[in-house]
């Protein structure tokens, strides 16, 4: 049974949620608060965290701050805002996505649902280590080293990040990557992808404002050049 932490401090967001997920078969734990969060997640972890981004005391992005400092575990924003600058910095914070409110409960569970649905599915029958350049890739143990120190990457900047390696030297497009990475039922828009390129850039690039090794075809989308 998948665990799913709450951080809500709206009730008439996390009841209802929280019940439907409960119905669908999820072990829930609802916090309101981002201490209280980081308290939780530390005791009991969580295989996916809902966490709202405007919270009292501890804010929703600090507390994305401190998720990804312990762990890869998936993240998806829920914010009453629908700027594009709060989108960015929860991701570039390491959120996986977002979801604006109001939202439809039954939707954010299906996102839910595909997250962990493509989390939890078995490695494909090729080499479970892959290298380009500097950078290489133990899928199995989901280690990333570049020139031989070990980088710690969420799970969508790790997948992101295996399709490039393993296509190396070829275009892939924005509609390639968003299908594979996030699923053909993603619904958002590609300035989620380029989010996660950019914190790529920063962990892999020795000059992230110039990248050598991924890299922008104009119009068409990324390559990961070795």
């Amino acid at each position: 049974m998948s665990r799913i932490l709450i951080v809500e401090d709206e009730e008439s967001f996390s009841d209802p949620l929280s019940y439907l997920l409960g119905k669908e078969g999820f072990e829930v734990e609802v916090v309101d608060n981002g201490l209280d969060a980081i308290t939780e997640f530390d005791r009991n972890g969580a295989d996916l965290v809902l966490l709202d981004l405007q919270l009292p005391g501890q804010s929703g992005t600090e507390v994305c701050r401190q998720l990804r400092q312990r762990s890869t575990v998936p993240v998806i924003m829920l914010t009453a805002k629908d700027s594009e600058i709060d989108k960015v910095v929860g991701l570039e914070l390491g959120a996986d996505d977002y979801v604006t409110k109001p939202y439809s409960s039954r939707e954010l569970v299906a996102r839910v649902r595909a997250v962990l649905r493509r989390q939890g599915e078995p490695e494909e029958l090729i080499s479970s280590t892959v290298q380009a350049g500097p950078v290489r890739m133990d899928i199995e143990r989901h280690v990333v080293s570049v020139d031989g120190e070990q980088v710690l990457l969420p799970l969508k900047e790790f997948e992101l990040l295996e399709m490039l390696l393993r296509n190396s030297g070829r275009v892939l497009t924005r509609g390639q990557l968003i299908d594979r990475v996030w699923g053909s039922d993603y619904v958002g828009d590609t300035k989620t992808l380029d989010v996660h390129v950019k914190r790529l850039r920063g962990k892999i690039e020795p000059d992230p404002s110039a990248p050598r090794f991924l890299v922008t075809v104009r119009g068409l989308g990324y390559k990961f050049e070795p």
